[in-house]
């Protein structure tokens, strides 16, 4: 490049990371040629708030609209081409294709730096009808079916149960249809384990959703959904909600590296093969920080700050290599379900060891009114309590409690050290030791050797080989549903009826675990061999539940 010539860059895709690259590289670099390709017909809008569009939770289109091409341009001299389809890069002679898509005349554009934000497309399989399914990623989609809405059909299926299929169902739900929520795996929201997942399809169904899990679609027709099981689900509308693959196909055709899971290679700081070509978004492969793999990561905080870092290498500044953590949350009717890292269930894939603690804590003080439980569940690793996941489901304080456990894992913070953090506390907010200290005593317990928690799942295996099973909840607990085959001995009886506890060993439960620790520190004080159901008859009921839906939907359908 002349360095009397002002550095020209090209970016494809005007959301998220890529305008994040935009704005940030006019900052640093007020002299720079900036030019945004779009296909779409709109750059800088909230893709995230399109599924509350199509409720009704947002009014307006503009509302969508974070900044115009005019705008961008009077306030950052951006030049955003909306309409227009990056088509080819010619990677020898730097430069870019691109067509405009109503008049499909082709022209080329010169680049000294390119960015890649192409975004993620659509999982489109070959189901007969599927052209009938309505996808949601642009403005224009988001319109189109809120157009189809408001001309009030009486039943829709939502074809996948993750976080947007879920949003997609809570909101024509709130529109007055009638939703079926289909899903090919055993559970919705499959980042999620089980038990917690089982919450959320509990809330769906509590909303009059259906839930059909462990079952694919067979074909769609005008009017209807044909299950792989042969039954019909009326369906006026329909809405694919599979999940995304990367949009690669500009790198692929230009001979770009392309990683094991099909998105974009880039390197720490998100340059691709050419030293010339960035790519960013959910287009790419990200470092996982658990696995220190790559992987696919389509969240649209990690797309910006994937954005920003590429305007600073552009810039010339130095750039941190970080890794993602995956954090994610969902809002389905009156709950909120949050991850962060790896589940149990791909943990046990990959034979990685991790111990897990799990507790039902309120969200702030009991005695301040309002207090509402949550689920909560920690992952870590038994040497050295590196934390490995977690997962919040609950009704209140969820989205805060995930952001700590993430902002501690970016930090390196081991599980038990959560009892070491000084989170902010009145009766409102929290409760003196906030459910995030409790999950680090809680691992500090298991992992200093002062108690051992036995899996939800673990029961029966327990029961079968010889252990006795005692609930320390009171009679009327006990009464009103408990593990079958156990003997009610309440905490507070339990030094005057050892008789009825045993010799052991002994399995104890309570409500979530903490009258259950007590007990069994108690009992092992005594000398009796005791351990604590992790999660008490809470965690118990929903794992169970969960296995067992899991079950019948692995069985195969009745003729």
């Amino acid at each position: 490049m002349s360095a009397d010539r002002a550095l020209r860059v090209v970016i494809v895709g005007g959301v998220a990371g890529g305008m994040s690259t935009a704005a940030r590289l006019r900052r640093l670099d007020a002299d720079a040629e900036i030019t945004i390709i779009e296909r779409s017909g709109h750059v800088s809008f909230a893709n995230c708030g399109l599924p509350y569009y199509v409720g009704g939770v947002i009014d307006e289109e503009d509302d969508l609209k974070l900044l115009t091409p005019t705008q961008l341009f009077d306030r950052f001299r951006l030049d955003a081409r909306v309409g227009t389809e990056a088509v080819a890069i010619d990677r020898s002679r730097r430069k870019l294709i691109v067509r405009d898509v109503d008049t499909g005349v082709e022209s080329t554009m010169d680049y000294d730096k390119l960015v890649l934000s192409m975004g993620a497309a659509p999982v489109r399989p070959p189901i007969p009808g599927y052209e009938r399914a309505r996808s949601l990623r642009t403005v224009e989609d988001a319109a189109s079916l809120a157009t189809e809405v408001q001309g009030r059909p009486a039943a829709a299926v939502v074809i996948g149960a993750g976080f947007i299929g879920l949003e997609m169902a809570e909101n024509l739900a709130s529109q007055g249809l009638d939703v079926t929520v289909v899903e090919a795996a055993p559970q919705v929201l499959t980042p999620l384990d089980p038990e917690m997942a089982i919450l959320v399809e509990d809330e769906l169904t509590r909303h009059g959703v259906r839930v059909e899990t462990a079952t694919a679609v067979e074909s769609i027709e005008e009017s209807t959904v044909t299950l792989s099981d042969g039954r019909g689900v009326p369906a006026d509308l329909v809405v694919g909600a599979i999940g995304v693959r990367p949009d690669a196909r500009l790198a692929s055709d230009a001979g770009l590296e392309i990683g094991p899971h099909g998105g974009i290679a880039v390197d720490g700081v998100n340059l691709t093969s050419d030293p010339d070509i960035y790519a960013v978004g959910d287009a790419v492969e990200k470092p996982d920080a658990v696995s220190g793999t790559k992987s696919l990561i389509a969240l649209a905080n990690v797309a910006n700050r994937q954005g920003r870092r590429v305007a600073d290498h552009i810039a010339g500044r130095n750039v941190r290599h970080v890794s993602s953590f995956g954090t994610a949350i969902v809002k389905v009717f009156d709950l909120v379900a949050a991850t962060v890292g790896w589940n149990e269930s791909r943990l046990q894939a990959a034979g990685r060891p991790f111990r897990v603690v799990r507790s039902h804590p309120f969200d702030h003080a009991t005695y301040y009114p309002g207090a509402k439980r949550m689920s909560m569940k920690l992952i870590f690793d038994p040497t050295d309590a590196t934390i490995l996941g977690a997962q919040v489901v609950g009704r209140q304080g969820v989205d805060k409690r995930i952001d700590v456990i993430a902002t501690a894992m970016s930090g390196g913070i081991p599980a038990d050290q959560l009892a070491d953090l000084e989170l902010a506390y009145a009766p409102p907010f929290s409760s003196a030791k906030d459910p995030v200290n409790m999950l680090g005593y809680m691992a500090e317990n298991v992992l200093g050797g002062d108690c051992d928690v036995v899996d939800p799942l673990d029961v029966d295996d327990r029961v079968a080989s010889g252990w006795r099973l005692v609930d320390v909840r009171t009679p009327a607990e006990h009464a009103a549903g408990a593990i079958e085959g156990s003997t009610n001995v309440p905490l507070d009886e339990i030094r005057e009826r050892l008789e009825a506890v045993g010799d052991g060993p002994v399995l104890i439960y309570c409500e979530v675990g903490q009258r259950g620790h007590t007990a069994a520190a108690l009992l092992r004080a005594l000398g009796i061999s005791a351990q604590n159901l992790d999660g008490g008859y809470r965690s118990w009921s929903a794992a169970t539940r969960a296995a067992a839906r899991s079950r019948a939907g692995a069985q195969p359908a009745a003729g």
